[in-house]
């Protein structure tokens, strides 16, 4: 274990596509043309600057031409034309780079914000840019080409590079809200759309922005400037995970349609017989179905599964007298529970998603078909969408679609099996303008708000209809710092627990105290465990969780005037697949908003049930400005020992060693039945 000083660890997702994008550059520059000398005034760039912009941003980058790209031709290949186009920005030798005025005025000073740091006054990063624009424009149609008539001018190819064969990638899905941004986004010119995202994801000034389309060839920057505010100024969705191309899931082809086309091809004379009976699609056609795409089988149990009237019902009264607690003994709820049209579309479309889907799916959580009919849980209008939510015995799915059609419909799955009471309490329902709606199970009898910074402050009663909670604001995709964290407070006449949304559709039970004994985080006790590391749940975000437990493990007495003791917890999240569970061995001092993160594992038996003990340390700078090593273990541990660039040992489990700034050290511990431990890593 190396400590460090203490900070709040950020888990960050960084592409690997970075690394590619720097090899990918250099090959790229050779096949590009000789830019033109757009702007004599302006800073020259060299191609090794703007090449450092593009490795350092790229992810930006490609979100950027995501966005100005058109919706036409399906997320797959507009994901494979946005990385295209951002390594394609590359210049081939020196070029004059457009700053604009806003960075050139703020690059002789501190950065403003977090998010421009780094981008704002850099010439690489603003010439970059603007190639990115331009050639979205391009790609998506928005600018002349030459001097041929409109009837001449051909449509774009697609790009040569990037390829994905077998493959079909995209982004992960967001709610209704990224679905509504994306929809308005796609009804506006493309100046309009660049205008748009460069005000949201650049935040840039308005005459920056008609400066910038200026430059990228558009010839009416104002009109796009007027267009775009008819649009609602939701920029904080523009970072949301559904437009980040560098994030994505990766679904198969129709793999028994490409063998069927690849036999036909080799027939020679049969392969436009082939080919027409595998592409059109038999029987009654796909009209019925909405989204879903064509049928490629037919048999018995693939029809019963797709027949809304064989699907399973159980009645309100069934969890009384049932011997389980979990999902199959939820009724099946909501308005249009007799809408068999809905259940059809929604039924095939977990059979076969067509390309125009939004399927999301948790780590661990297979997406295939039906093997028979499922049950219904739930089917009704919620937040101007039409929700239909269904339980195979092993994972809850909900399809989601406009009220005003199947455009846009969204199908997202979640892994539950060996769901009990506790797991199987509540589904997420919806999720519109920052704010979650639940369906709870039948047995819960009362629901509540808690903020769970606040253990002292008193929950906040909610009203059910129907089992549906009414909007919550939720915690884990809000964008800012995190000032609150709401939970959902359940109780039934089993007890009060607490759940809480982590981006995905089954909420995780939040438990508190030693591993193998702990209980439920609904306690005042198990409140205040939880308050200064309620924000760390942000780190396990749609990661398969089915519960976090927080274990309060040791309390070190601060030296040289620490004012006070200083807690150490320990964190760590299960998932429902079995593996990858995530810990997490934070520190707290006094007064302190926020626990501080010192060490994290993963797939590590520490802080859980097989090996309830702990070990870590962290580099602490006293009141007086003098360093220190602290280091705790759980209460079974007998000694620890530091080495490395700090020595000491200690009898019992708190060690507290004078050190140098950015010292590092190895921990080991040993235990009270003689065994040993290294400190968490």
């Amino acid at each position: 274990m190396r400590a460090r000083p203490g900070r709040t660890a950020t888990l960050r997702s960084q592409v690997t596509i970075d690394r590619f994008a720097r090899s990918a550059g250099r090959a790229v520059t050779a096949c590009r043309p000789a830019p033109r000398a757009l702007f004599p005034d302006h800073p020259v760039v060299d191609v090794e600057q703007a090449e450092a912009a593009l490795a350092e941003h790229y992810p930006r980058l490609v979100r950027l031409a995501y966005l100005l790209l058109p919706t036409g031709p399906g997320r797959s290949r507009r994901v494979l034309t946005a990385h295209a186009l951002a390594q394609r920005a590359l210049p081939r030798g020196r070029t004059a780079a457009p700053v604009i005025p806003a960075q050139a005025a703020q690059s002789a000073q501190a950065p403003q914000s977090a998010p421009s740091a780094g981008r704002d006054g850099d010439p690489g990063y603003a010439l970059v840019r603007l190639q990115v624009v331009r050639t979205a424009l391009r790609a998506g149609g928005s600018l002349g080409r030459g001097v041929w008539p409109r009837w001449r001018r051909r449509a774009p190819l697609p790009p040569p590079l990037p390829q994905v064969w077998g493959l079909r990638l995209h982004p992960r899905s967001g709610g209704a809200d990224e679905l509504a941004l994306d929809q308005r986004l796609s009804a506006l010119s493309g100046p309009a759309r660049a205008a748009y995202v460069l005000r949201g994801l650049e935040r840039l000034a308005d005459g920056d922005v008609r400066k910038v389309l200026t430059d990228a060839g558009v010839a009416d920057a104002a009109a796009a400037l007027r267009e775009a505010d008819g649009v609602p100024a939701e920029y904080q969705l523009l970072g949301s995970p559904a437009f980040d191309p560098c994030s994505l899931q990766a679904r198969p082809t129709d793999l028994l349609r490409r063998r069927r086309h690849l036999k036909a091809a080799l027939a020679a004379g049969a392969a436009f017989v082939v080919c027409g009976a595998l592409l059109g699609p038999p029987g009654d056609g796909w009209g019925p179905d909405g989204a879903a795409a064509p049928p490629y089988a037919r048999n018995p149990a693939a029809q019963a599964a797709l027949d809304p009237a064989k699907l399973t019902r159980v009645s309100h009264a069934a969890w009384k007298t049932s011997a389980r607690t979990d999902f199959s003994v939820w009724p099946a709820r909501g308005d249009l529970t007799g809408d068999a049209d809905l259940l059809r579309r929604a039924l095939a479309v977990w059979t076969r998603p067509g390309e125009r889907v939004q399927v999301s799916t948790t780590p661990g959580t297979p997406s295939g078909g039906l093997a028979g009919p499922p049950q219904l849980l739930y089917a009704g209008t919620v937040d101007n969408a039409r929700v239909v939510i269904l339980h195979d015995g092993l994972r809850i799915a909900r399809y989601a679609e406009p009220e005003d059609g199947t455009r846009g419909a969204a199908l997202d799955f979640a892994r539950v099996d060996g769901a009990g009471r506790a797991g199987a309490s509540a589904v997420v329902l919806s999720r519109t303008d920052g704010n979650v709606r639940y369906l709870t199970a039948p047995w819960v009898r009362e629901t509540r708000r808690r903020d769970l910074r606040e253990p002292d402050a008193d929950a906040t009663d909610l009203t059910l209809t129907d089992g549906v909670t009414p909007p919550l604001a939720g915690p884990a995709l809000r964008a800012g710092p995190c000032t609150s964290w709401n939970v959902l407070e359940l109780t039934d006449e089993a007890g009060t627990r607490l759940v809480t949304d982590l981006a995905e559709l089954v909420p995780a039970r939040l438990t508190a105290g030693r591993p193998g004994a702990a209980g439920e985080a609904s306690g005042a006790e198990a409140l205040r465990t939880w308050a200064p590391f309620a924000c760390s749940l942000a780190s396990v975000r749609s990661a398969g969780v089915r519960s976090v437990n927080a274990w309060a493990f040791a309390e070190q007495p601060l030296p040289d005037g620490g004012g006070g003791s200083a807690d150490w917890a320990c964190t760590r999240a299960e998932t429902w697949r079995g593996g990858g569970a995530r810990v997490l061995a934070q520190f707290h001092t006094p007064g302190g908003p926020f626990g501080t993160v010192v060490a994290k594992a993963e797939d590590v038996p520490q802080c859980g049930a097989r090996e309830p003990r702990v070990l870590a340390g962290v580099l602490w700078k006293s009141p007086a400005g003098a360093w220190y090593l602290l280091a705790a273990g759980s209460r079974d541990t007998t000694s620890v020992t530091a080495t490395g660039g700090v020595e000491g040992t200690v009898r019992g489990n708190l060690l507290t060693v004078e050190a140098e700034q950015g010292a590092q050290a190895d921990l080991e511990g040993t235990l009270e039945d003689g065994g040993s431990i290294t400190g968490l890593r």
